[in-house]
């Protein structure tokens, strides 16, 4: 028994620098110029905000709220959550030996004897001794599994925040599209009756009508592809809840509630606030475990067994009483040659940390391509929506100009009105959807800086 005490503290001694190490950051992490066009280091970080701070309309925050709570998706993601944590703590229990009572009786009857009868009654317990980190590797294993499940479920809640915020204000657009091409049908058909008006007095041409007509049928046309595009967008959002289809109550448009600039912080911060980016590094750790546990595999298995119980043989009356028996064993079984599965074992796992190094690169380096171009879009979609604003002012006072013109003027015709009508509608429906897309490139970035918190 001591010799395998000194054999055990002998290896430990010498294993133990490798086998019982914790896993560390790797240093060398492409850091540097994550964010394309960033000035200079901020300290605060878009990501880092609530939703209900980012989301602030009433109506869509308590469609969030029902998605959180409702959701098909995330609500698998936690049964699977669950799951990692009744495995994490099995694995903790892996410590504690095994009990078991395995209570028996035999009759035996031989011609001419007695029955003999024997009854045992043994508790035996087996204890593995972790002098050398095998099981305390597959708890760390077992650990990172239930945090990789846990940055998955994150993973779930910011896709599924950012799609509601984008379906519902894909709703708010397609109403405002609506309206407005619905105002514009009215003025259309108030100047195909007033072109009409003029041809009868002879002040236009049949084609020019036909043209007015034409436009209006086009505009009217639109509206039932909008109806089913808000029916459809309706749909999508109701399944994301699951329910079934139903109207969505919403506000009217309004893409104003996001600021002219924000915050990226520094790439650093994704390291811990995006979960798709974690769940990299968490395999990467998983898969250094998996070596340090490939390592522990050369060294000896220890394990303790001992027995505890009852025994009684008797044969007609009882001859023999009842005695207690004890029995322990102490066993070291020390690997010598598994025709190299070992070696190829600890080789097979370092190929996996390597691996699961370049992933976790790989998921940096497209984190930040992904902030910087939703952060490029935000600001070209502020820039464009800033220009098109200016336009529309023009716009309409070129049109004001050319009715007047037109009314006071012989040099000007009805058509140039007409196309300066049609010029307008057409740059304000442009300007409903660069709102939309500042809004869209803002939830863009939030989901990539890994926003979605509660």
């Amino acid at each position: 028994m001591k010799n395998i005490f000194y054999i055990a503290v002998a290896s430990l001694l010498l294993a133990s620098c490798r086998i019982y190490t914790n896993y560390e950051r790797p240093d060398a992490l492409p850091l540097e110029g994550l964010y394309r066009d960033q000035q200079a280091p901020q300290e605060e970080n878009f990501g880092f905000a609530p939703w209900r701070e980012v989301f602030t309309e009433a109506p869509l925050q308590q469609l969030i709220q029902k998605a959180l709570t409702q959701n098909a998706d995330l609500r698998s993601a936690d049964l699977t959550v669950q799951q990692a944590e009744a495995a994490f703590k099995t694995s903790k229990l892996a410590f504690l030996p095994n009990l078991a009572l395995a209570p028996s009786g035999t009759i035996a009857k031989i011609q001419g004897f007695d029955a003999s009868k024997t009854y045992q009654l043994p508790v035996s317990a087996s204890w593995q001794i972790d002098a050398f980190g095998s099981l305390r590797n597959a708890k760390k294993q077992s650990e990172m599994t239930l945090y990789q499940t846990q940055a998955a479920r994150q993973a779930v809640q910011t896709s599924i925040i950012a799609a509601v915020a984008k379906l519902y204000y894909t709703l708010q657009m397609l109403d405002a599209q609506l309206a407005t091409t619905r105002e514009t049908i009215v003025i259309w058909e108030e100047n195909v009756r007033a072109m009409k008006a003029m041809k009868e007095a002879g002040m236009t041409t049949e084609a020019a009508v036909a043209q007015a007509e034409a436009n209006l049928i086009e505009l009217k046309a639109s509206i039932p592809a909008l109806g089913d595009n808000i029916r459809a967008t309706e749909n999508a959002l109701c399944t994301l809840l699951h329910e079934t289809p139903h109207a969505i109550e919403r506000n009217a448009f309004n893409a104003d509630g996001f600021p002219a600039t924000l915050a990226t912080g520094v790439p650093l911060q994704l390291l811990e606030n995006r979960p798709d980016v974690k769940a990299r590094e968490i395999q990467l750790a998983y898969a250094f475990y998996g070596v340090n546990k490939a390592r522990s595999a050369f060294y000896p298995n220890i394990t303790l067994t001992g027995t505890f119980g009852w025994a009684n043989n008797a044969t007609g009356m009882v001859v023999n009483p009842a005695k207690w028996l004890a029995q322990g064993v102490a066993s070291l079984v020390q690997p010598l040659f598994q025709r190299g599965q070992l070696t190829a074992n600890l080789k097979i796992s370092k190929l996996q940390q390597e691996q699961a190094l370049l992933a976790f690169e790989q998921s940096l380096l497209s984190a930040g391509e992904e902030v910087s171009n939703a952060l490029s879009e935000y600001q070209s979609a502020l820039q464009k929506a800033e220009l098109r604003q200016q336009e529309i002012v023009s716009l309409t006072s070129a049109r004001d100009k050319t009715k007047l013109l037109f009314n006071y003027s012989v040099g000007t015709s009805y058509l140039e009105t007409l196309t300066a009508e049609q010029t307008l509608l057409q740059a304000r429906l442009t300007l409903i959807n660069d709102k939309y897309s500042k809004v869209n490139a803002a939830i863009a970035l939030y989901q990539a800086l890994g926003g979605g918190r509660q």
